[in-house]
């Protein structure tokens, strides 16, 4: 049973190995693409499936035991992210059929994906400090690569900045993995929940967690560390814009939440203080930044810098309803923001242009890409009954729960001024009437095939789902929350394992 731990990474592998020596042309490639996120899929709810029944599986690679060997580990936080990365991912490979051109497919565009999601997959399960470290790197490769796979000049200004952030991630990194093996003697995350308490130099301790507060506050865009993102997610196609917007500042998030709950919670004073200052920094510079922008892709960009400071103030707040608020927060958003970016190239599908300006009348002639839009984009804003609302709430009500009345404050606010940016793109691209030329009075109608809008309303009715059938989503988010403020069970789990 504890064997579906390896499934999630080693599918999407095995997939790649098989794109890369099969060398199948395009459609085919494409379909083996779409079959292989299908298994990750079915992979991925039995894994959940079986959480769910078995609170935290562990498998330990090679039998060694703790907490020396390398160990995967699936709790109800990790079980949901592997699993709504398999959502997104099979969205994109369905999308990517019609979208990628002949000369990304031959760049290793399917494998460079299928890697991709294997390491973010690997960083979600690994219960090992030091192999965070390892997918991340292997998140970072696979990313660039991606990248400049197509015209790598017009996109290497924004890759160098990824490139160059991200490493600087990895200095504070390693940095901070040395000094914990030094004061500890270990990097086992559940090992480090018993040895970090018994270490007498705690200022050092704490110092070796603002190291790692960094890092992860680079990848996932945090307040002030958040230029490298609205400066390259514009520039990418757009499935691998998708994809990244939904799962690669979440990784970042992720790993946050998993050593901020387990291992750092000796100096909360402290680390949680800081965390809930840069998520406040960053909610307001990144809606504010938004308003300003009228390419609908950067306005985006932005918005997932804003919307990441909602999950890290989750996790600032620090109770098991505010730990819940985030995990709904995280499924949310990285359904919505996906499916936003997937909507924007049908945009410029259909009317030439990403740019507000060059864009209009998609109301009255694409019905469907106004739905598509419309859910998405509302449930990022957080109208009822959609996913966002209750996302929103679960967090704004922690906050007053616990007595942070300005943090609540704060966020209704941004989330007032999400609705600004959202109703800008409603205004601009689907309401108002598009400017022609003088010489070309009628435009052409472009059909949008359903390969690309099959997965864009996928994506809104799962969107819808989650909204109205919130209480279960929000039962296991809770018992998610209370896993995570009291790790006892995985902590006896991993140790256990040996």
């Amino acid at each position: 049973m504890n064997l579906l731990l390896i499934l999630p990474i080693l599918l999407p592998m095995v997939m790649a190995m098989i794109s890369v020596l099969t060398g199948l042309d395009r459609a085919r490639s494409g379909m083996l693409a779409v079959f292989g996120a299908l298994l990750h899929l079915c992979a991925s709810g039995f894994l959940l499936a079986t959480v769910v029944d078995h609170q935290v599986l562990v498998l330990w690679m090679g039998n060694w035991p703790a907490p020396a060997g390398i160990c995967l580990v699936a709790d109800y936080l990790s079980a949901a992210m592997v699993l709504i990365t398999s959502v997104i991912y099979l969205a994109v490979m369905v999308y990517s059929g019609k979208e990628i051109t002949p000369h990304q497919r031959r760049s290793g565009y399917y494998p460079l994906m299928q890697f991709l999601t294997a390491a973010i997959c690997g960083a979600f399960l690994t219960g090992d400090l030091f192999n965070l470290y390892v997918w991340f790197e292997l998140i970072l490769m696979a990313s660039f690569g991606i990248m400049i796979m197509e015209n790598p000049g017009s996109r290497l200004t924004s890759a160098v900045k990824y490139v160059t952030m991200n490493l600087l991630s990895t200095v504070f990194l390693i940095m901070a993995i040395g000094l914990i093996y030094g004061l500890t003697g270990t990097l086992n995350m559940a090992d480090l929940h018993e040895k970090v308490a018994q270490v007498d130099n705690t200022a050092l301790v704490t110092g070796a967690a603002l190291l790692l507060m960094m890092a992860f506050a680079i990848k996932s865009a945090l307040f002030p560390l958040f230029f490298w993102l609205p400066a390259t997610y514009h520039t990418l196609p757009v499935p691998v814009a998708a994809f990244f917007a939904g799962m690669l500042t979440k990784v970042g998030v992720y790993a946050l939440i998993r050593l901020f709950t387990l291992v750092f919670v000796t100096d909360v004073a402290v680390t949680h203080t800081l965390l809930m200052v840069m998520a406040v920094l960053t909610m307001v510079s990144g809606v504010a930044a938004a308003a300003s922008q009228m390419d609908i892709r950067r306005i985006l960009s932005f918005h997932i810098i804003s919307q990441v400071g909602y999950m890290v103030l989750g996790l600032a707040v620090f109770t098991p309803l505010a730990l819940a608020g985030t995990l709904v927060y995280l499924i949310h958003h990285i359904i919505v923001k996906a499916n936003l970016f997937l909507v924007s190239g049908l945009i410029q599908r259909a009317t030439g242009s990403f740019d507000l300006k060059q864009t209009g009348g998609l109301y009255q002639t694409h019905g469907l890409l106004s739905l598509g839009f419309f859910i998405p984009a509302f449930s990022l804003a957080g109208f009822p009954p959609l996913s966002g609302f209750w996302a929103k709430l679960l967090i704004i009500y922690a906050c007053l729960e616990a007595g942070h009345y300005f943090l609540g404050a704060t966020a209704a606010v941004v989330g007032l001024m999400t609705v600004f940016s959202m109703i800008k793109i409603w205004t601009e691209a689907f309401w108002k009437k598009k400017a022609l030329p003088v010489d070309s009075p009628v435009e052409p109608l472009v059909d949008i095939p359903f390969q690309l809008m099959g997965p864009v309303l996928c994506l809104c009715l799962l969107t819808v789902l989650i909204g109205v059938f919130m209480e279960p989503v929000l039962k296991f988010a809770l018992v998610a929350g209370e896993q995570l403020m009291s790790p006892h069970q995985y902590v006896l789990a991993v140790k256990g394992g040996g």
